[in-house]
């Protein structure tokens, strides 16, 4: 998680990753048969509620005010929120209600985000793996037009035809090029409509499928030449048309983007969690969902959260808590992979009772995420057991002299 939420995931200052909760009223029977589902679905109650709660003024083709759109994201703090007496919600939408916070990160970066889309600019987000911009981006889609589905994956195997449109063969070829047989791109569909577009990974495609993305976000329109001499040859984007990307800072070199295109985006960099009782319970709150929907309950305690995201934070920002240097593994120590960790811990525990202590199930998955991007990391988490594991266990923490003890896990 980060993001890659968080995501994530994956997906902030921060990056949190999306609470997987019960799904509003009206939803659930949908929500039943996915292991995800989308936040215009899981938070369907919240976001009618906001659109009542706030009647102010909205850009074109946005279902909530921006400032509703800000608060959707991070939450009322706690707060019940009630509805104007004026007010007529929708049916099982409640008169007050408090707004969870789903993204764990600065407010300002959000409304940043909302600021550009509210101009029709293109927005960029950026970062490591794991600290949930995809999380953010769906979450934006779904409170301004009340979809997140509008989304092409990037590849290398991305085609222009994914960006732009394609045909339906059957069709094009009983009764040549016609609208019928015209098959719109999720970013055309965006651009009917006048919605928000989402490009996942954007540096992973070719460089020339890259380009599409230019002229389609400084013209504002799509031609379709197969269509020339009739109405829809140019398809012109409506109000409130525009498109938030993804790209991880791992994969800057593989598609680097072009200097024409970057110009069309804002670019908004999503970081690590910046608060370690924030992450610790992000990392609590997702792992225990998780754990929850296998059937199984989560017994893992918050001493041994504690340890793994201080080791996690450790290694990632190469100097622990007490100050002391750390040798940063290659590999991405992001939050989504602190409650991958914690949701494997709980299931192990809830799968094989009494077989073993929990904590001692931890060096061996730090040792499976360090090793990812380069074996020779192995090396390095060695070298931060002999460094604060050990300096910690000799101050005299008990679940740190535990965690020395098991230090021959990383020698095998």
């Amino acid at each position: 998680m980060t993001s890659d939420t968080t995501t994530t995931s994956e997906n902030t200052h921060t990056g949190g990753i999306p609470d997987r909760a019960t799904p509003p009223a009206g939803v659930s029977g949908r929500a039943a048969n996915r292991q995800v589902t989308p936040p215009e679905d899981q938070y369907g109650t919240e976001l009618a509620f906001l659109a009542a709660h706030d009647p102010g003024p909205r850009p074109p083709g946005w279902q909530l005010t921006p400032r509703a759109v800000v608060t959707f994201v991070m939450g009322s703090a706690g707060e019940a929120l009630g509805l104007p007496k004026s007010a007529r919600p929708d049916a099982g939408v409640p008169r007050r209600l408090v707004i969870e916070q789903k993204f764990v990160g600065e407010r300002a970066l959000v409304e940043r985000c909302v600021v550009t889309l509210a101009g029709e600019r293109g927005l960029l987000l950026v970062g490591e793996p794991g600290t949930a911009k995809s999380m953010l981006s769906e979450l934006l889609a779904a409170a301004v037009c009340g979809t997140s589905g509008l989304t092409v994956q990037g590849t290398a195997g991305t085609t222009e035809d994914q960006l732009k449109y394609g045909w339906n063969y059957a069709l094009l070829l009983a009764q040549g090029p016609t609208e019928e047989a015209l098959v719109p791109s999720p970013v055309l569909t965006a651009m009917t409509r006048g919605a928000v577009a989402r490009v996942e990974e954007v540096t992973r495609c070719l460089p020339e499928v890259q380009d599409a993305l230019v002229s389609l976000l400084s013209e504002r329109r799509i031609a379709v030449p197969e269509l020339a001499g009739s109405e829809s040859a140019q398809v012109h984007a409506a109000p409130g048309f525009t498109l938030i990307a993804t790209a991880n800072l791992r994969d800057k070199g593989v598609s680097e983007m072009s200097a024409a295109l970057k110009r069309r985006f804002n670019f908004e960099t999503v970081g690590p969690i910046g608060d370690v009782d924030a992450e610790t319970a992000l990392v609590r709150r997702q792992s225990r969902a998780a754990v929850e929907r296998a059937g199984a309950a989560y017994q893992v305690d918050d001493a041994v959260l504690e340890a793994l995201v201080t080791a996690f934070r450790d290694l990632r920002d190469g100097r622990s808590v007490e100050g002391w240097e750390v040798e940063r593994p290659s590999t991405v120590m992001s939050t989504a992979e602190a409650v991958s960790v914690a949701g494997s811990l709980g299931l192990a525990t809830a799968y094989f009772p009494g077989d073993r202590d929990v904590l001692s199930l931890l060096p061996g998955h730090l040792l499976g995420v360090v090793r990812k991007d380069d074996p020779a990391d192995a090396a390095r988490l060695l070298g931060y057991w002999d460094g604060p594991v050990r300096r910690r266990a000799e101050q005299g923490s008990a679940t740190w002299r535990a965690l020395w003890e098991l230090r021959a896990v990383l020698e095998s």
